[in-house]
């Protein structure tokens, strides 16, 4: 596997490189460190992780990836170190970023590709906030990515994406076969409730609260706008109201401006990034899990992690109408979708799981159970080690 970022963490990373060495695949990682003090070789939970350091001049290439080749052709030389010394047939790319660079290598070093699709990378970057300021705006060019992309999907072996709306989307914009793409969704474990210690202070802390919380990024496309737009209305109904939200961004100076010209800063708490390990804690603490995504082409294709840890701990969840994550709990009845940016449905379907706890017990249990019985990395992964399997003793075209 090629990962162009820290490791660990990574939880898709490691979700899927564990259920290949469960299946008996031997799983070699290569990864960067941005600290000049790391463990260059180790053994992480079975995988075998080499580092390599990624410098300051590196990382803002990274940036240009596909509009100067030098990203690429500073990584060859330790991408085919790694390639010879570990004797893999096959590489994993994590993402396109990094793409580019394996490519260069294959033709002399004679090894089978899959490219793992995390995102539809360009179409987010028409977001990132750095590719629309100046000068990257003039740099950076999401087509060229575009371009890039398609081609190494169709010169791939195989593809791996993270919905079935998004290998709907890949083989209609290339025309590679269905046969070549995989679905490996960004679940949890089946156990992982089981397997998450519960910071008592935090459940202490919000006992007496009705809790919408937040989880992950907070970009404006994350759609928070529309949850604090939200909080004069619904504060009138729902006085021990508390939005929770827990991430950050470059964004989050316009959130907290927000609340303060609605008046409404004392019903929310922005406590900034958190250790991961947390998440499950806030989550018990909840009432409500919100994902108010904006709705446009990835949003339409991915699922954000934190719906399966919603779930898997049995948080309702209320998300807005985004095709994946609408028909996700379309299918598992463990919350309601709002019209995406409308501050008047989003409160309206506050209400109504506020006014209901019946209902919200079932999305609870159903979460749970839908995340025990199929969406997990024991059952979603299996579609991947099926495929590797085929891999290793033939080819897709």
């Amino acid at each position: 596997m090629i990962l162009d970022n820290d490791f660990p963490p990574d939880p898709r990373v490691e979700n899927e490189a564990q259920v290949l060495i469960n299946a008996g695949f031997q799983v070699n990682l290569f990864a960067f460190s941005y600290s000049k003090e790391f463990t260059e070789r180790e053994t992480y939970k079975g995988i075998e992780v080499y580092r390599y350091f990624c410098g300051k001049l590196l990382y803002k290439l990274s940036a240009l990836a596909y509009t100067i080749p030098l990203y690429h052709y500073f990584l060859r030389k330790p991408i085919s170190k790694f390639i010879k010394e570990t004797k893999c047939n096959t590489l994993h790319i994590h993402d396109i970023q990094v793409a580019r660079a394996v490519f260069l290598l294959q033709s002399k070093l004679k090894f089978k590709v899959v490219l793992d699709l995390h995102e539809n990378r360009p179409e987010i970057m028409k977001f990132y906030k750095h590719v629309k300021s100046f000068p990257w705006k003039y740099l950076i060019n999401p087509k060229n990515w575009k371009q890039y992309e398609e081609e190494y999907v169709k010169r791939s072996n195989g593809v791996v994406v993270v919905t079935s709306h998004a290998k709907k989307e890949v083989i209609g914009r290339t025309g590679v076969s269905e046969m070549k793409i995989v679905v490996a969704p960004n679940v949890v474990s089946q156990k992982y409730e089981l397997n998450q210690p519960i910071d008592s202070t935090i459940v202490e802390k919000y006992k007496d609260n009705f809790v919408l919380l937040y989880l992950g990024d907070t970009s404006e496309r994350r759609g928070l706008n529309v949850a604090i737009k939200s909080v004069p209305e619904i504060c009138l109904y729902i006085e021990n109201l508390k939005l929770v939200i827990v991430g950050s961004s470059s964004y989050d100076d316009n959130l907290k401006v927000l609340a303060e010209k609605l008046g409404v800063s004392d019903y929310i708490d922005f406590l900034g990034w958190k250790n991961f390990n947390l998440f499950p804690s806030f989550i018990k603490a909840s009432n409500i899990c919100i994902s108010p995504l904006e709705k446009n082409i990835h949003h339409d294709t991915t699922y954000a992690n934190k719906l399966f840890q919603y779930m898997a701990l049995g948080g309702i969840l209320l998300v807005s109408d985004c095709d994946a994550q609408e028909d996700l709990i379309n299918e598992t009845e463990t919350g309601l979708v709002f019209k995406n940016q409308s501050v008047d449905d989003f409160t309206n379907k506050v209400l109504k799981l506020f006014n209901n706890k019946s209902l919200r017990n079932k999305y609870s249990k159903n979460g749970i159970k839908a995340v025990s019985q199929k969406y997990n990395w024991e059952k979603a992964g299996q579609e991947l080690v099926d495929f590797y399997k085929d891999l290793s003793v033939s080819n897709y075209e």
